[in-house]
């Protein structure tokens, strides 16, 4: 054995002995995946399990794009202005254009997001989303009884 070898053995035996290696997270488990077969990415997809990323970060450029644009309705929904809506629109229209003008990747249409109509969907969901006005809560008049009504903001002075 080398010199190096040695001190890394010694350095290993000296971690044993203060019990380093001992509770180790997956200590006696099998190792996952011993018995599937070989896949040439699969660090890849450990490593998106392991960090919680969405598997959408594979895919080339233009299927990106284009599940953003499946999207756009669910996105849009809740934002709180036609103003926001459009500002959305404009930000992904751009990457698109971006996109467009050096495609990379399968070759796959992509075409900008047509704001009036997205704003205009966002619109109608607002609408349907809405409860009608409720009715006027206060009594009708004849309910009220004449000279009886007292300003809010005087008090009664104590007697």
């Amino acid at each position: 054995m080398s010199r190096w070898e040695a001190g890394v053995e010694a350095q290993i035996r000296a971690a044993q002995e203060r019990g380093e290696f001992d509770n180790l997270p997956g200590a006696g488990k099998p190792i996952p995946g011993r018995n599937m077969p070989y896949d040439e990415s699969w660090w890849i997809k450990s490593f998106l399990q392991r960090e919680k990323l969405p598997t959408d970060l594979l895919l080339p450029t233009p299927l990106q794009l284009r599940r953003k644009i499946e999207r756009v309705p669910e996105e849009v929904r809740d934002l709180p202005s036609e103003e926001a809506v459009r500002a959305y629109c404009a930000l992904l229209n751009q990457e698109i254009v971006a996109f467009l003008r050096a495609p990379t990747g399968p070759k796959v249409v992509v075409r900008p997001v047509d704001a009036d109509a997205v704003v205009d969907r966002w619109r109608d969901e607002r609408r349907a989303a809405t409860p009608p006005p409720a009715p006027d809560a206060t009594p009708p008049a004849a309910d009220r009884t004449p000279g009886r009504f007292r300003w809010p903001w005087r008090r009664r002075r104590a007697a």
